[in-house]
């Protein structure tokens, strides 16, 4: 199995760590770098280039936005080298940047690749990959980010973090990826490894973290055993309304497939007494339908689930799928078979986005028309989803490789990241109607 990410380079293990200082710096960059139009007349601008310094580099995750149209995001690394979290103002026809928070890789968590959300009091989540109570190397962290008590109109302005969870590497759970609120007010997770089972250093677990006394108490819902239940997610879980979780998992499910290793597989988790039933919706075959999902779970308005892998399928660059529920299984259903290279994980990377309307929306981390990625649209019309390239990556001054997903505002607004690399910048993008 391959990994592209520099903390994927083991697909059961975890990235190096450093971790915490609060900075607070305004940049104020004007950024139109690059623009571009597609046939549809949306226009690509870059509204921030990152330069590897105070405000970060490798955007791995996508972005936020609070009621004022404002961006939030993370970056892996730059700061003092272990990541940032930013935030872009919406000013006028400009972006103000400012670094919120530089992690230190100690205590307070290393090498942010999860998006960060905000949570019922209005403040910003989100978790590091490393740093955290193990050192450097191990094993992340779940933290809030607080904005000043009062307004800042100085260049100096602190955002306070704190840390409400150190993963210990055990069968606690070991690098957090992207968590999410239920209605009470408690946050769930999945981590890449931790847990049980035989892959090398656990085949990662679901959590919950409840609030309490200003604390925040941690148990572990499920622990993946590596076998058809799946191993490694990736993803975030998402919640429907009668409270059961559903994420995906990169590999595990069909032993047969991938020399027993497994190419993925799609999981509910039901609330049943004191504990947790856990459900294989569906595993990945590495036919037609694909292999190695990355990518999360959406829920449609008639609850049907839309995903995507990263490799695989009739093209080889990964699919887009829709699973249905029907007298309590799933009927699985390829949506699109993405072109790319067998065998390089190029497919979307992150979870899928539906319009009001149903079309989809996401982004390619490998192929599009020049081989850096790219952002698309499908959609349904006459029985089938038709693809619509909104931007193909060139690898220059617009970006390159996209691993975050798609923004999409209600004025149809997409807002995302590039990672860069390979000569192409690291870059928050917006695509305008």
């Amino acid at each position: 199995m391959r990994n592209t990410r520099q903390n994927r380079n083991q697909v059961f293990g975890i990235s190096p760590c450093a971790a915490t200082t609060a900075l607070a710096l305004t940049i104020v960059l004007c950024l139109a770098v690059f623009v571009a139009k597609s046939a549809q007349a949306q226009t690509y601008t870059v509204i921030h280039t990152f330069t590897g310094g105070l405000d970060g580099t490798s955007p791995y995750a996508g972005l936020t936005m609070d009621r004022g149209g404002n961006l939030y995001g993370t970056a892996y690394s730059g700061g003092i080298g272990q990541g940032t979290v930013f935030k872009l103002k919406h000013s006028g026809s400009s972006w103000i940047f400012t670094p919120l928070y530089e992690f230190q890789g100690g205590n307070d968590g290393a090498y942010p690749e999860a998006r960060v959300i905000f949570g019922p009091d209005g403040s910003l989540y989100g978790t590091t990959s490393g740093g955290g109570a193990g050192g450097s190397g191990c094993c992340g962290t779940v933290f809030n980010l607080k904005p000043p008590p009062t307004a800042c109109m100085v260049a100096l302005c602190d955002w306070t973090e704190t840390v409400l969870y150190r993963f210990k590497g055990g069968t606690d759970g070991n690098g957090p990826n992207e968590v999410v609120f239920d209605p009470e007010g408690s946050l769930y997770g999945t981590t890449v490894a931790g847990g049980a089972g035989n892959c090398q250093t656990g085949c990662g677990v679901v959590f919950k973290l409840t609030p309490s006394s200003g604390s925040w108490t941690e148990k572990v819902l499920y622990q993946f055993s590596g076998g058809a239940d799946g191993a490694t997610p990736f993803a975030p879980v998402i919640l429907d309304k009668a409270g059961s979780l559903y994420g995906t998992t990169y590999a595990g499910g069909n032993l047969a497939c991938e020399a027993g290793y497994g190419c993925g597989a799609v999981f509910q988790l039901t609330p049943s007494g004191a504990g947790w039933l856990e459900n294989t919706l569906y595993s990945f075959q590495e036919e037609s339908d694909g292999a190695f999902p990355y990518a999360g779970l959406t829920f449609d308005q008639s609850g049907n689930l839309y995903g995507a892998v990263s490799d695989g399928g009739a093209s080889g660059g990964g699919t887009a799928f829709e699973l249905m529920p029907s007298g309590g299984s799933w009927t699985e259903a390829l949506l699109y078979s993405f072109t790319g290279i067998p065998g390089q994980q190029g497919g979307p990377h992150a979870s899928l986005v539906m319009d009001k309307g149903g079309d989809i929306y996401g982004t390619t981390e490998w192929d599009g028309a020049y081989g850096y990625g790219a952002v698309f649209k499908l959609t349904f019309s006459g029985g089938d989803w038709t693809y619509t390239a909104l931007h193909d990556f060139a690898g220059g001054n617009d970006g390159a490789f996209p691993t975050g997903g798609v923004l999409l505002d209600a004025n149809g607004n997409l807002y995302g990241t590039a990672v860069g690399g390979a000569y192409g910048e690291a870059v928050v993008w917006e695509i305008t109607p």
